[in-house]
């Protein structure tokens, strides 16, 4: 469950405080896909990295699975991050010196592993399309098949909260429909969290929860 309680975010300057986020509620159970439209510098962006752990709120509370990641030490943090939250950005972030295969594996890196996560690689790779691709570096691929592979990465860990910052922001709208699919489709069969944020509103549609963040307040549409 991602429990999200009267969240606020606000940066100082030098003309004082710059609200961003203003009591923001939202409550989501393993199996919810959401999307997230919004303005450009509504927020979006901010709260997603919020929930994911990686910014702290200035005010209220984020709960994943029972516990606030911001009380954690930073390694702990760190840890919880890892192991509970998967991230696909709008620039893949892929390894240019690594294989397909061994950018999926990345995040398993600091995690005690008995082997099991190469077969892991392995079948999300298949998932997502990619079998034939696995020794493939980045430059050898499309932009669609780079966002496949984020993808995989992302789901290694089998995170309760998958979070997507406009993951298809860089594709051309065939190309993005595709990846779409195959992101609720893999949703449905890891029964995980996800979280979208895009302002494309063909792709916010296709999602069962939407919400709009207006004026820092984000609101069910």
């Amino acid at each position: 469950m991602l429990e999200v309680q009267r969240l606020s975010k606000q940066y100082q300057t030098a003309r004082g405080p710059l609200p961003i986020l203003s009591d923001v509620d939202l409550s989501l159970s393993p199996g919810d896909a959401a999307s997230i439209i919004g303005p450009s510098g509504s927020g979006k962006s901010t709260l997603l990295y919020i929930l994911g752990g990686l910014e702290p709120p200035s005010s209220g509370t984020v709960t994943l699975k029972g516990q606030n990641p911001f009380t954690l030490k930073e390694a702990e943090l760190a840890a919880f991050r890892n192991k509970q939250v998967g991230f696909v950005f709008q620039d893949h972030c892929l390894l240019p010196q690594c294989s397909v295969k061994e950018n999926v594996m990345i995040p398993t890196l600091v995690a005690a592993t008995d082997g099991s996560y190469a077969d892991r690689a392995k079948m999300l790779l298949d998932q997502v399309g990619l079998a034939e691709r696995v020794n493939h570096r980045p430059g050898e691929l499309s932009g669609g098949e780079k966002q496949r592979v984020a993808l995989a990465r992302a789901l290694i860990r089998q995170p309760l909260l998958l979070l997507c910052d406009e993951p298809t922001g860089n594709l051309d709208a065939a190309t993005a429909d595709v990846v779409a699919q195959l992101l609720l489709d893999l949703h449905a069969r890891q029964n995980t969290i996800l979280v979208v944020v895009t302002h494309n509103l063909d792709l916010a549609e296709k999602f069962p929860l939407k919400f709009e963040l207006t004026g820092g307040r984000l609101k069910r549409i």
